[in-house]
């Protein structure tokens, strides 16, 4: 069997014996679900809100129509349009990665699986958004007066959940591979 490494120091991860054995079959339906989900609510809040428009739904979340032309927290934001087609390259070869990953990812990897899979959605959500508007929709506006966190929106989320989810299975797997060094 082929052995696959996708970081340098990350655990090592088997590659499936064939595409219907791996994590990207397994999670292909989630990935299209919430990218779909994504735009669909991109979409929605783009139909009826204004640039800016707040809609307050609790004391600390309010619905808001907002434009980042940067990346996480606004990173380039302020920059001439550039950022837009090197952003864009950059999710692409992420997202590459992330589906030769998943390829190679066996169906037993349930949590490696999970979460290259949110994070593949999520990247692909916003990166639609980045090629087709030259920005990304922002829609969820979390605060705490006079605390506010930048806006952000479902592909935000469910790459955050995926990050969290990485770091979970890179935890997992380095604490059974010093385990098994110990035995």
């Amino acid at each position: 069997m082929a052995r696959f490494e996708s970081l340098p120091n990350a655990p090592v991860v088997a590659e499936a014996e064939n595409f219907s054995a791996s994590a990207l079959r397994r999670f292909g339906g989630l990935i299209l679900l919430l990218w779909g989900l994504d735009l669909l609510i991109k979409w929605w809040v783009t139909q009826h809100f204004n640039y800016g428009e707040r809609v307050n739904v609790l004391p600390f979340f309010d619905l808001v129509l907002a434009h980042n032309t940067g990346a996480a927290f606004s990173f380039l934001a302020s920059q001439s349009g550039w950022q837009r087609w090197v952003l864009a390259a950059i999710a692409i070869g992420i997202s590459g990665w992330l589906v030769a990953w998943l390829k190679r990812t066996p169906l037993t990897d349930c949590v490696l699986g999970l979460s290259l899979s949110l994070v593949l959605a999520g990247a692909l959500g916003n990166l639609t958004d980045r090629l087709a508007n030259g920005y990304v929709v922002d829609y969820i506006l979390v605060y705490y007066p006079p605390y506010y966190f930048p806006a952000f929106n479902l592909a935000d989320s469910v790459i955050f959940l995926g990050v969290v989810g990485l770091f979970i299975d890179f935890w997992r797997t380095n604490k059974r591979e010093k385990q098994a060094k110990q035995q």
